[in-house]
């Protein structure tokens, strides 16, 4: 159950993630035609899709998006032993938690990439393969600000810029994760790894040792 714990966290963001996503899928018109305001105009559920990583950012080849998914599931196999590395040498359980919330929304992403462009037909037309190019479901809009940079900046003064993040369930978990861990790095990171080996040895063995 150590372990366990940890990964049900994990599994838990999977399912909050497509329950959400799949409920937006099949009631929801795609981009502004469907959009709904939930606090003014600031916080909206707006229908989109994303191609490739964060904000959208593509590998600029034909099969970019196959490498970016394959690398997802290495990320994914990587953080997941990480959890149990860090439960093995008892790490700050908070920090395992955050760890376990970042493990969830890079799988509930990769699960878009890997399986929506079959299941739900939204590869772009132009993908080799549905398989492996899936894009991924967003829905939550945060209008922040739009506007014409001031001229005093230097380099990007004067450029109409945007802030609107669009995000979904697993991005939020990914970020609410890794914004835990950076706000208690020095309590999550200053540890020293201490391996769980002595609570299963003998006590005569290691008395033998200390005499």
């Amino acid at each position: 159950m150590k372990y366990a714990k940890y990964y049900l966290v994990t599994l838990l963001v999977i399912l909050i993630d497509h329950a959400v996503k799949l409920l937006v899928h099949f009631n929801m018109e795609m981009g502004l035609p469907g959009q709904i305001p939930v606090f003014g105009d600031w916080f909206k559920l707006h229908y989109t899709l994303n191609p490739g990583m964060a904000f959208g950012v593509e590998l600029g080849s034909e099969y970019g998006k196959i490498i970016l998914t394959v690398f997802r599931m290495g990320a994914a196999v990587a953080i997941g032993y990480l959890i149990y590395y860090l439960v093995q040498h008892r790490y700050p359980k908070g920090l395992i938690w955050c760890v376990g919330l970042i493990l969830g929304g890079a799988i509930g992403n990769l699960i878009d990439s890997i399986f929506y462009g079959v299941f739900l037909d939204n590869a772009p037309y132009d993908a080799p393969t549905p398989w492996l190019h899936g894009q991924v479901i967003d829905m939550f809009y945060i209008d922040i600000w739009e506007g014409i940079l001031p001229h005093w900046i230097p380099i990007i003064g004067g450029t109409p810029m945007s802030l609107w993040p669009i995000f979904n369930i697993a991005d939020a978990a990914i970020f609410v994760g890794v914004a835990i861990i950076i706000l208690n790095q020095n309590k999550f990171l200053n540890h020293q790894p201490q391996k769980q080996n002595l609570e299963n040895s003998n006590p005569q063995e290691i008395n033998i040792v200390e005499a």
